[in-house]
C-alpha cells in the first residue's frame, strides 16, 4: 500500500456536493473499510475541533453504490497511517492529511478505482444552517455580555470582548442548531468577567441575543468561505458581511450563503454545575428547514 504524499483536495468549502475521485488507499478500520481518495466533496469530522458531524453520502464505483457511514480525518508521514486519532497538529510539515470515508467491510472497492462521491444535500444544508447560526449566536452573545468585563480582553470579530472564544468548553453543531458550553471558572473571573447574577438573568440574556440575531437575519447578511487553497488543511475563514462590519472567524465547516436563510433564530440558556464550576450552556435553534 503506497501512502499519499499530499493532502486530500476538498470541494465542500465551496458548497460542492458531488465530485469524481480516485481511490488511493483502502484500509480496515474497526469493523469497516476506510477509503481514502485524492479529492472529496464529503465533509469529515475534524480531528482538532470535532464540532460538526460528517456529511452523510454515498460512494459509487463500477455501477454500485455504497453508503458512507462516517468520514474522519487521517494522516500519514509516509510510513504509518493514522485514522481518526491524529498524533500531530494539522499542517505539520512532512505529513499528509487525508479524508477517510468509512464504508461497510464488504464494500467492493479497490485502490486505483475511479469513483464518484456525493454528499446528501438535506443533511449538508441542515448542518450548514446549524453552523452558521452557531457563529452568529456566538457574536451576539459576546455583544450581550460586553458590559460584564472589567478588564481589557481579547476581542472577537466585531470588536467585543470574546467571551465565546475565551470561555468555550465545547461546541456541537446539530441539524439547524448548536449547543455551546462555557466554563465560568476562576480563570475567567481573573480575566475580568463578572458572572454575578448571571444565572438569574438568563431570560434577559436570551432576549438580548435574540434581538441581535433578528436584526442580522433581517438584514440578510451575506456569508462566504474564504480559503487560501483547496487542500484539507489550507486555512479557511467564515466571513459574514454585517451592515456595520465584516465578521471573520477561522472555520473548517460548511455554511449557508446568508443569515436570511436561517429564518428566525432563538437561543436558550441554562447554568449547571460541573465539579464545582458553573457552566453556561447556550442552545441555538434556527427555524429554517433543510
Amino acid at each position: 500500500m503506497a501512502l499519499p504524499g499530499a493532502d486530500t483536495i476538498v470541494t465542500y468549502p465551496a458548497g460542492g456536493l458531488r465530485t469524481d475521485a480516485r481511490v488511493l488507499v483502502v484500509a480496515p478500520y474497526d469493523d469497516r473499510l476506510a477509503v481514502i481518495t485524492d479529492r472529496t466533496s464529503i465533509h469529515p469530522v475534524d480531528a482538532a475541533w470535532p464540532d460538526q458531524p460528517a456529511d452523510a453520502g454515498v460512494l459509487r464505483a463500477d455501477g454500485r453504490e455504497f453508503a458512507i457511514r462516517d468520514a474522519v480525518v487521517a494522516a500519514t508521514d509516509g510510513s504509518d497511517l493514522h485514522i481518526g486519532a491524529i498524533p500531530v497538529r494539522p499542517g505539520t510539515e512532512g505529513w499528509a492529511f487525508l479524508v477517510a470515508h468509512l464504508v461497510d467491510a464488504d464494500a467492493e472497492i479497490g485502490e486505483g478505482d475511479e469513483i464518484e462521491l456525493e454528499a446528501d444535500a438535506a443533511t449538508r444544508r441542515s448542518l450548514s444552517i446549524g453552523h452558521t447560526a452557531c457563529h452568529a449566536a456566538s457574536l451576539a452573545l459576546n455583544r450581550a455580555l460586553a458590559g460584564r468585563w472589567s478588564k481589557s480582553a481579547r476581542e472577537d470579530a466585531l470588536g467585543a470582548p470574546d467571551f465565546d472564544g475565551i470561555a468555550i468548553a465545547s461546541s456541537r453543531i446539530e441539524p439547524s442548531g448548536s449547543v455551546d458550553r462555557y466554563r465560568l471558572n476562576k480563570s475567567l473571573r481573573r480575566a475580568g468577567f463578572d458572572a454575578t447574577g448571571l444565572a438569574d438573568a438568563l431570560d434577559e440574556l436570551a432576549a438580548s441575543v435574540d434581538a441581535t440575531l433578528a436584526e442580522w437575519v433581517g438584514d440578510d447578511a451575506k456569508v462566504r468561505i474564504e480559503r487560501v487553497g483547496d487542500d484539507l488543511t489550507d486555512r479557511r475563514t467564515w466571513v459574514c458581511e454585517l451592515p456595520h462590519a465584516s465578521a471573520r472567524i477561522p472555520c473548517g465547516g460548511t455554511h449557508v450563503d446568508s443569515l436570511g436563510e436561517l429564518g428566525e433564530v432563538h437561543v436558550a440558556f441554562s447554568v449547571d454545575d460541573d465539579g464545582g464550576t458553573p457552566v453556561l450552556t447556550m442552545t441555538t435553534r434556527a427555524a429554517a428547514s433543510a
